[in-house]
Formats: structure tokens, sequence, C-alpha cells
């Protein structure tokens, strides 16, 4: 790991999910983390598997590619995921309430270049991509609030 920016590739899907569920307990409200990679990179499969690390009940974490939000009760508080690959204009994000909610939820937003003027500085941007063989994933994040900095630091994997 470097200062502020990281790769490691994952050989399993299992792997993929158990670092997203060590992330998970470390976010609070206020933390936004950016997924972005191409479609069936691992992006929803990453979210789920970091909200289902954080849920005070367990229950079903579907896609929000159609409600466009799923919002959940954590042990740190509220979480958005947001999956805003259908939406067309900044207009409809702020529609959603999402602004307001970079400050005062976890937020997972998948598709973040929708974001425009929108998206928060301060936010953990994570990239995902196929790996080497067909279940392995490179993931690569960045971040420039130093806030990151101990979080990645236990994180990293």
């Amino acid at each position: 790991m470097t200062a502020n920016r990281f790769s490691h590739q994952f050989d399993t899907s299992d792997a993929t999910a158990l670092a997203a569920a060590a992330l998970g307990p470390m976010l609070e409200p206020g933390d936004t983390v950016l997924l972005s990679g191409p479609v069936g990179a691992g992006k929803t499969h990453f979210a789920r598997s970091l909200i289902r690390s954080v849920l005070i009940t367990p229950e079903d974490v579907p896609s929000p590619t159609f409600t466009l939000v799923q919002t959940y009760d954590t042990t740190a508080g509220p979480l958005w995921h947001a999956d805003l690959y259908r939406i067309g204009t900044v207009d409809e994000i702020e529609e959603l309430g999402l602004a307001e909610a970079f400050d005062t939820a976890i937020c997972l937003v998948e598709w973040p270049d929708r974001l425009g003027d929108l998206r928060p500085e301060n936010a953990l941007n994570i990239w995902l991509k196929d790996g080497t063989s067909e279940d392995s994933r490179t993931l690569c994040a960045d971040w420039q609030d130093p806030r990151w900095a101990g979080k990645m630091r236990a994180w990293a994997p």
C-alpha cells in the first residue's frame, strides 16, 4: 500500500466478499464508498457483503438497480446503498436525497460517475475489474481525506 492508494487481487469471489465484510465495521456515518467498474465487475457483490457485515438484523440485500436506493439499519447507523446506473441527471440524484445522506449515513454508491458535482471529495474510491482468472477481481482504492488513512492501513487486504 502506498500513501492514499493501494490495489489487490482477490483469487475468488469469496475472498472479495471477505474483504468487503472486513471493511464494513470500520465505516461510520459520513463515510462514503464509491464503487466503480464495468458491468459484472462485482460492485453489487462487494456492497452486499459489506452491508451484511453490519446489519443489526440479517435480511435480504437486493441490488438497488431498479429501486435506485436501499436503506438499512446497521450497527453504526443508517446505511444507504445506491445504484445510479439508470440515473440520467444530477437532478434525479438530488430528488433521492443522496446528497444529504453523504453527511448523515454510511453511503455505498455504484456508478458514481453519475454524481457529477455531487461527488463527495472525502469519499473512498474503489474500482473493481476482472482479474487474471474467471472468479478473480482486482480492487484498486484511493482517497484524499486523511481520515481514510488509518482505516485503510487496518483494512488493506
